[in-house]
C-alpha cells in the first residue's frame, strides 16, 4: 500500500500551469485519502473557473499513477474551504518573488477601502461609447471576459466596458 508521504512528494513536483510554483507550495492539496490502491486527492481551486484546473488534474492523475501500488486516482475539487494566499508556503513565496510576483504577508488582514489611498487613472483616449465625452476613468482593467476592461464616464455617469486591444 502506498503511503501519504509518497503521494505528497510526487504533488511536490507538479508546477502550477500560470505561475512558478508547485500545487502543494501553492496550498491547493487540501485532502489525500488512500483506500487499498485508490488515491483521492481533494484540490481547492485558487478560484472557481480557473482554465489550469483540467491540467492540474490530468497530471495528478498521469504521475500519481504511476506509482506502484496505485491503480487510480480521483481528483475533487472542493470550494470549502476558501483558497487564500495565506496558504502558499515559504519555499513558495520565495519561488514566486524570485519570479517577480508579490505575495501579501501571510496572515495580515486585507487592509480595509478607507487604508489605501487610491489614484484614479483617467483616461482622456477613451471616449464614452454613450455620450462620446472624453472624461473617462478606467475603473478596472479586468471586466466580465478576459478581452475587456470596465470604465466610467465621468460627464454621463454610466459604465461601460471597452474590449482590449489584442
Amino acid at each position: 500500500m502506498v503511503a501519504t508521504p509518497e503521494i505528497f512528494d510526487v504533488l511536490q513536483t507538479i508546477p502550477d500551469p500560470e505561475m512558478p510554483i508547485s500545487i502543494t507550495d501553492l496550498g491547493l492539496i487540501e485532502g489525500v485519502e488512500i483506500s487499498d490502491s485508490a488515491v483521492h486527492i481533494k484540490l481547492l481551486p485558487t478560484f472557481i473557473g480557473c482554465f489550469a484546473l483540467p491540467a492540474i488534474a490530468e497530471e495528478i492523475k498521469q504521475k500519481l499513477g504511476e506509482i506502484s501500488g496505485v491503480e487510480s486516482v480521483e481528483v475533487e475539487f472542493i470550494y470549502e474551504p476558501h483558497w487564500s494566499t495565506d496558504r502558499i508556503t515559504n519555499a513558495g513565496r520565495a519561488s514566486l518573488a524570485k519570479h517577480g510576483i508579490a505575495v501579501p504577508e501571510s496572515g495580515s488582514p486585507c487592509p480595509s477601502h478607507h487604508e489605501i489611498e487610491t489614484v484614479e487613472l483617467t483616461t482622456p483616449a477613451i471616449p464614452c461609447p454613450w455620450c462620446n465625452s472624453h472624461k473617462t476613468t478606467l475603473k478596472s482593467p479586468f471586466g466580465p471576459t478576459r478581452c475587456k476592461s470596465i470604465y466610467f464616464c465621468n460627464e454621463c455617469r454610466q459604465p461601460f466596458e471597452r474590449m482590449k486591444k489584442v
